[in-house]
């Protein structure tokens, strides 16, 4: 069975490993879902219920979410908000960090988040057939 798995990670800084996993994307073990519309939209804006409401729609279909974090991660309000709905709605979280001395969003500490040693397509796959709901 395919992980589905929906994708958070800082537009500004990160994209480029969002293509890399599109690349892997063919792969038979997941499919990947990203969202880009919260990309100019400012969390606490009057179009931000719109865009939550699109991602936690397709967060719903998602049976894992991966959280790429780099070196501005931790000061997303975005990231932040994916991660806590995630846990709203029972996923499993796995991550990585792209530098070891990149600081993770608060939402992924405390909780049994299956970590990614490195950004590579077998790392990656193993931390999310490590990941479990570890944070009820």
């Amino acid at each position: 069975m395919a992980h589905k798995v929906f994708i958070s990670y800082d537009h500004s800084e990160d994209a480029h490993y969002k293509y890399l996993l599109q690349a892997w994307s063919n792969h038979p073990r997941f499919v990947f879902e990203f969202d880009n519309r919260s990309v100019q939209t400012a969390i606490n804006s009057e179009d931000a219920s719109r865009v939550k409401a699109g991602i936690s729609s397709k967060m719903k279909d998602a049976t894992h979410l991966f959280v790429i974090v780099g070196k501005l991660s931790h000061e997303s309000d975005w990231m932040n908000w994916e991660i806590a709905r995630a846990k709203e709605l029972g996923l499993k979280i796995a991550a990585v960090k792209i530098e070891k001395s990149n600081i993770s969003p608060t939402g992924l500490l405390n909780i049994k988040t299956s970590w990614a040693t490195s950004f590579t397509q077998a790392r990656v796959i193993e931390a999310l057939d490590n990941a479990v709901v570890g944070y009820e």
